[in-house]
């Protein structure tokens, strides 16, 4: 099930490894994100079905819309229905799975900020498919201890992020970046959380309009119109701030590699940021991704645009500090989670299928 981009990113590689296991997958895209295709994802021969559920204002209406669409296509009993993170997609797909009686996989189970507002809905729903999913794909131990808290009677397997499978991926397909002579030192930004929407967008762009002074800024539009519009708003014109059109993961790969330093509030990047080897400003209170953090690839500043402001200055002016940061780390995987995925779905379809077999053989 690929509702969104970042869902796209994360189990394409998924899709692949089963391929490669004779496992054959078949994809749904809800339309939350227009555009996707299986093509863009190297799977332009495996069977892909659309539901027609674009985005909606209300997450929760997008779950009941997603959920009575897909619920139809499940008459035929597929083996496995997988799901990936925390959108409204997922939860949709998952829960047209627990009704149809289909077993649910949960790839990137276990995320927690233990704040159900922060962010919503992601928390509430992630917290909802890992309380019914019957395999739990946990990126890390951390993940993998949250779901043992919370006693949750899926399988849990620790495999890695495949964003990290995604992302090295991408980068081995890049040429080498040269070595760039520049006067003032260049921050990558994306910002779009729902719960920044307002009073933390707006902080946001009061701190990036005070580091215009002392700093190129390229500022990522996302799709969502109204964040764009926002930011337009908020950013344009302004000097050493260029807005850059929503881009594919190829070109925002890229552009990190180029950055000296990322601000942003985006669970993709804090996981592909240390490994690539660039320092990470995360703009949220909470985040469901400590283990960034932890090993020192990141620092977690919210949307103060005071904080912002002084924690961006004191890293630059911390040359040892950046020069850490700027180390390659991998504490959401080593690139093989989606092999590690595909092997045990694999061997529990395999499983299951002899239980059926000595179901029958016994009537």
């Amino acid at each position: 099930m690929i509702g969104t981009r970042p869902e796209a990113i994360k189990l394409a590689p998924v899709a692949h490894a089963l391929a490669e296991r004779g496992v054959a997958p078949a994809l749904v895209f809800t339309g939350q994100h227009p555009g996707l295709n299986a093509a863009d994802l190297g799977l332009g021969g495996v069977p892909a079905a659309r539901l027609g559920c674009p985005g909606q204002e209300d997450p929760h209406g997008h779950v009941r819309t997603v959920t009575a669409a897909l619920l139809p296509r499940l008459a035929d009993s597929p083996d496995l229905l997988i799901v990936q993170g925390d959108t409204s997609s997922a939860l949709g797909a998952a829960l047209a799975g627990f009704t149809a009686r289909v077993p649910v996989a949960h790839v990137e189970a276990g995320l927690r900020t233990h704040d159900p507002l922060l962010p919503w809905p992601e928390e509430e729903y992630r917290v909802a498919i890992d309380a019914q999913a019957e395999l739990l794909f946990a990126p890390t131990d951390v993940a993998a201890a949250n779901l043992r808290a919370e006693e949750v009677p899926g399988k849990i397997h620790v495999t890695g992020n495949t964003s990290i499978d995604a992302v090295l991926a991408v980068e081995a397909g890049l040429p080498p970046r040269d070595a760039e002579v520049r006067a003032l030192p260049r921050i990558l930004v994306t910002a779009h959380r729902r719960e920044s929407w307002g009073e933390g967008l707006q902080a946001i762009a009061a701190a990036l309009r005070d580091l215009a002074s002392d700093a190129e800024i390229d500022f990522v539009l996302h799709p969502n119109p109204h964040v764009a519009a926002s930011m337009r708003e908020l950013l344009g014109g302004k000097p050493n701030i260029q807005l850059v059109e929503p881009c594919g993961h190829r070109e925002l790969i890229d552009r990190m590699r180029g950055a000296d330093l990322i601000l942003s509030d985006s669970g993709g990047i804090q996981e592909e940021a240390p490994a690539l080897g660039v320092p990470l400003l995360v703009l949220r209170e909470k985040t469901e991704r400590p283990e960034g953090i932890a090993c020192g690839s990141a620092r977690l500043v919210g949307t103060s645009a005071q904080r912002i402001v002084s924690e961006t200055r004191l890293l630059f002016d911390d040359v040892p500090a950046m020069a850490r940061m700027r180390e390659r780390s991998f504490p959401y995987g080593d690139g093989d989670a989606a092999a590690r995925i595909a092997e045990i779905v694999e061997q529990w379809i395999g499983r299951r299928c002899s239980v059926a077999a000595g179901a029958d053989q016994s009537l």
